[in-house]
């Protein structure tokens, strides 16, 4: 799903790529259902951690 040359991605890219809004992937990082880190002051979510997040949801429907 992501791109396989970002590593990291910002909050806004990661808003693009799963189609959700700002506060709604917050809340995901913030409960530890998407991975993420901190560069300094920024947050950033790693490109494999939006597949395994699309992986989980993808199990807990089946």
């Amino acid at each position: 799903m992501a791109d396989s040359q970002v590593k990291l991605m910002t909050v806004p890219e990661v808003m693009a790529v799963l189609n959700l809004g700002r506060c709604k992937v917050y809340d995901l990082i913030r409960s530890g259902a998407l991975e993420s880190v901190k560069v300094g002051r920024a947050r950033r979510v790693p490109a494999d951690a939006i597949d395994m997040f699309i992986t989980h949801l993808r199990e807990e429907a089946a």
